[in-house]
Order: C-alpha cells, then sequence, then structure tokens
C-alpha cells in the first residue's frame, strides 16, 4: 500500500508537470474574446513568448503555464484550458499538416501602441462629442496605449511607437464637414480655435496645410516599418489629403478663402494608399468628403446588413489571416461617417479582407508600403449601427463576444508576430 501511494502521488507529480500549456480557445467557447487579446499582451509583457494558432478553434492562443497566468485568466473571466505539453505538440502537429489550413505563428514582442487622437481640454472633456472604437476596445481588454497629435507626430515622436491608430479624424482641414449642422456649438468653434492656434505654433497658416503634413509624416513612418490602422473618416480623408497635396480643396468656412475650382483635375492618384480616381463632393455644406465613401447611395436594410471576412490560407497569406481571425465569417455591419468603400475606386494592389458582396461595397482592405503596413476599417463602432455625435459611448461589458471588435483587436496583436527593434 505504501509502495501504491508513492507511486500514485509520482503520477500525479508527473502528470502535473506535464501541464504546462494554458490555451485560450477564441471559437463560440470562449466568455470573454475581447480580453482575451488582453491576457495575450499582458503575457507578452512579462516576457513570456506567446503562440497564435490561426484558424484553430477560432484563433486560438498558446502560452506557457504559470499559477499567475491562471489567475489572471480567471480575474479577467477569459475562458482558458491547462494542457500538457504533449497535448500542445500535437495539436501543432495537426497543425502543421500541410492539407489543413491553419498555422502557429510565434508572437514575441508586445507592441508599443499610440492613439491619434486630440489632447483633453482644461476642463477634461475631448474636443469632439464622440468616442472611438479603438481606445474603446482597448481600455476594456486592458491594452496600454499612448496619445499623440498633430505636434507630436510633426516633432518625429512616431518612431517611438510601433502600432498607431488614427482617430477618426478629418485630415482635410473641414472639421469633419460638420459645418452646417454644429458651426453655433461651444464644442465646434472651440476645436476650430485649438487647431488653429496649433497650426500657427508649428508654422502653418492654415489648419489643411498642417495636416498634410501630418499625413506625410504617417505615411514616412509606415514607409520605415510602422503599422497603422484607421477607421471611419480617417480612412478616406488620408487619402484625400495625399492626393490633394499643394492643391486648396477647403471651402472659405474652412481655412478663410475660396477652393481651387480646378482642384478635381489637379489630384495626383499616385500619392494615395488605397484609393484611385475618386470625385471630391464639391459641396462644402454636404456631410460628406468624396465619391469614396459608399453612406449615401447605401439601400440595405439594417436587419440585414452584415459583411463577409474572406478566408485566407494561414500557412502561405499568414499576414491577413490573422488580421481575419473571429469565430464567425460574417460580421454585423455598422455606420460610420465614412461607412463603406466602393470597390471602383479602390487600387488593384490593394488586398480585399471584408466586403457586402450584395452593395458592391468593401469594408475592411490592408496592403503594405515600404517595410510597413496599414489597414482601413470602414464604420464608427462595431456595436453601434448608427453612432451619432454626442450619443454615449457603447459599455463592451454588453458585447464581450463582439466579432467586430475583434477585428480591431487582431490589428493590435499583429505587430507582435514581427520581432522589431524599437527607437528610443
Amino acid at each position: 500500500m505504501r509502495i501504491l501511494a508513492i507511486i500514485i502521488a509520482l503520477m500525479a507529480i508527473s502528470l502535473a508537470a506535464k501541464a504546462t500549456y494554458i490555451l485560450v480557445p477564441m471559437d463560440e467557447g470562449q466568455k470573454n474574446h475581447l480580453k482575451a487579446y488582453g491576457i495575450t499582451y499582458w503575457v507578452l509583457q512579462q516576457q513570456v513568448e506567446a503562440y497564435w494558432l490561426l484558424n484553430y478553434r477560432g484563433g486560438s492562443f498558446a502560452f506557457a503555464h504559470t499559477r499567475v497566468f491562471e489567475r489572471e485568466c480567471l480575474t479577467r473571466n477569459v475562458s482558458y484550458e491547462v494542457i500538457a505539453d504533449a497535448q500542445f505538440e500535437r495539436i501543432k502537429d495537426e497543425i502543421s499538416n500541410p492539407e489543413i489550413n491553419m498555422e502557429v505563428v510565434k508572437l514575441e514582442v508586445p507592441p508599443k501602441i499610440a492613439v491619434y487622437t486630440p489632447q483633453f481640454n482644461q476642463m477634461g472633456q475631448r474636443l469632439q462629442p464622440w468616442d472611438d472604437a479603438v481606445t474603446l476596445v482597448l481600455t476594456y481588454a486592458e491594452i496600454p496605449y499612448e496619445t499623440i497629435y498633430d505636434t507630436e507626430v510633426l516633432n518625429d515622436e512616431l518612431v517611438k511607437y510601433d502600432w498607431l491608430h488614427l482617430h477618426h479624424e478629418d485630415f482635410t482641414g473641414q472639421y469633419g464637414r460638420f459645418y452646417r449642422s454644429f458651426n453655433s456649438q461651444p464644442w465646434y468653434r472651440e476645436n476650430v480655435r485649438k487647431m488653429e492656434e496649433m497650426a500657427k505654433a508649428n508654422g502653418f497658416n492654415k489648419v489643411s496645410q498642417m495636416k498634410l503634413a501630418v499625413v506625410k509624416k504617417i505615411k514616412e513612418y509606415i514607409i520605415g516599418g510602422g503599422f497603422i490602422f484607421a477607421m471611419c473618416s480617417a480612412t478616406d480623408t488620408y487619402d484625400i489629403a495625399l492626393a490633394a497635396d499643394g492643391v486648396d480643396i477647403c471651402a472659405d468656412m474652412y481655412d478663410g478663402d475660396p477652393a481651387d475650382p480646378n482642384a478635381q483635375s489637379k489630384l495626383d492618384f499616385s500619392k494615395t494608399l488605397a484609393f484611385r480616381n475618386f470625385e471630391l463632393i464639391r459641396n462644402p455644406l454636404e456631410y460628406e468628403h468624396s465619391t469614396i465613401d459608399n453612406s449615401l447611395r447605401r439601400t440595405v436594410n439594417p436587419e440585414q446588413d452584415y459583411f463577409t471576412l474572406f478566408d485566407f490560407s494561414a500557412k502561405y497569406d499568414p499576414i491577413p489571416c490573422m488580421l481575419t481571425q473571429n469565430h464567425t465569417r460574417t460580421v454585423k455591419g455598422f455606420m460610420g461617417q465614412t461607412t463603406a468603400f466602393k470597390n471602383e475606386y479602390i487600387k488593384p494592389n490593394v488586398l480585399i479582407l471584408g466586403e457586402n458582396k450584395p452593395a458592391d461595397e468593401t469594408r475592411y482592405i490592408h496592403s503594405t508600403l515600404g517595410e510597413g503596413f496599414w489597414t482601413f476599417y470602414g464604420g464608427h463602432d462595431p456595436e453601434d449601427y448608427r453612432h451619432y455625435v454626442e450619443d454615449p459611448e457603447t459599455d463592451l461589458n454588453l458585447h464581450p463576444n463582439s466579432p467586430g471588435y475583434r477585428l480591431i483587436l487582431n490589428n493590435i496583436l499583429f505587430p507582435a508576430a514581427k520581432k522589431k527593434k524599437r527607437k528610443t
């Protein structure tokens, strides 16, 4: 009996020693998909490698088992499984089968994240009365980030960061074209005053000139190996500003003098990232910048508004595969100042990640530039179909399994798969 007890004890110790990995499943069984990304980011911060199992149970994560990691999963209400080393090896063997569309990607360094967004005023309030989906989900997932804006970009501070999110910005210097509806509102006037003040402090006569310098700096950042992610109006206005380099496209209520009547013919589409051959909306009071956005011509029933994620080869196209990891291939649509991109204006070298085929529109696109990468995602808030100015922010405690928000977090972890030397 004594010998048997010793044998049982040794077997128990042996089994415990083999249970050396935590698997975080990302299929329908996961209680909190969004916080699962935060757990994985936090593990990387502890200088422990993690694995992204592309197309395995919804794009699961795995990392070495410790009691600290297990306790953190419990604290954040993230579903997990403790598995033996041999079991993890079997999973990797299954994934390595060339006939199976799966891949193991090692995550090594947590990317340092910057969010391009206006700073706070003395009252502690934002200059613009709307929220931002990326900052909401970063905060909810407990992923740290820093905020920067025009002055920091112009002072070459982007080199400090691996990943940059562009807030819902109007890079053309037309203040979102909110003039007709909101020019009498205190927040609008304060925003204009602050932007003009910032432009002068940085040596520019107009806000549009400052914004152009900013988009050029961001483009240099991408070429040098940076990762950018943009949503809503930061997508199309970014390219419009690049195409209009040296051309005045702002009416007098935005910059004090008339727009160039021949602006359309002077656009240079060779300078843009994603779009070409689009036309400017010349009415300065219209809540639209160009023909890129599909918002105005959409006839989609909100209850049937979904877009489909493309399937990519995990072994041969791991980057787009990472960006589209999800527990569903159909994602609920959502509106924004820029909702979706008309297919006819997308450059042929751009990779389409998600589209609404019946509406002839694309929601999610990606490509490379130099050594870096960029991703554009149409719409404002994946869990608020129509988010209006001054609406309350979304409570992500009510949407812990949001497929639309998962796409944002895919982009945040994506740079961790590429080991980089960060400049300081």
